[in-house]
């Protein structure tokens, strides 16, 4: 079972350095953002992407979404998600295929969530790592469904849980950006396919 932690502290930090590098960057940016009183004004200054304007369309933005959250629910939900179910494909990738998948699935989370929202008459505002996440999550699919060999029966199964889990909170919970999780869950498999073959790991 791949998505099992077997791992002491001192082998994850070891094992997965990117990981760690998302959840500390994640942590850090939301320490700041409290700091600042957790209003929508700071959170846009932080990078949030938005329909406002003048921020609409700032490329930087849909970097920057990703490690922002806007509450310690939401944070905690996503350093979960990170934590457990994504070290292995790390280890799979390598750390910058890794970072690679993960940053690109994010970016076509809220490229996708933008294109939805940006003539929308209200205010939008999109904060999260849920996109990249589910980014992961796409990748696994793509494992799961044509590299049959890399993934046992029991994560598979997992998987599709997961998958099934998330598909039901995206729609039914409120405030959800359900269109940062299908852009990156799509994203993630995609790129993940270009990434194994045109990046080939040495």
């Amino acid at each position: 079972m791949i998505f099992i932690r077997y791992e002491n502290w001192r082998t994850y930090l070891k094992s997965y350095p990117v990981t760690c590098l998302i959840l500390a960057v994640n942590i850090v940016m939301f320490i700041l953002f409290a700091l600042k009183g957790r209003t929508y004004g700071a959170i846009i200054g932080y990078g949030a992407i938005t329909n406002a304007v003048p921020y609409a369309g700032e490329w930087w933005r849909y970097i920057a979404a990703m490690f922002l959250h806007a509450d310690f629910g939401h944070l905690f939900s996503n350093s979960f998600g990170i934590l457990i179910f994504t070290p292995p494909m790390e280890r799979l990738l390598g750390s910058w295929r890794y970072i690679l998948l993960y940053i690109g699935s994010g970016i076509v989370g809220n490229l996708l969530t933008m294109g939805v929202y940006q003539h929308a008459t209200e205010l939008h505002v999109s904060v999260g790592a849920s996109g990249a996440i589910y980014g992961i999550y796409g990748a696994f699919l793509y494992v799961a469904l044509l590299q049959r060999n890399l993934m046992d029966e029991a994560s598979r199964k997992t998987l599709y849980s997961l998958l099934m889990i998330g598909v039901v909170f995206s729609f039914i919970v409120p405030q959800i950006n359900w269109i940062a999780h299908l852009g990156g869950f799509i994203g993630g498999f995609f790129i993940y396919g270009l990434i194994i073959r045109l990046l080939k790991r040495r």
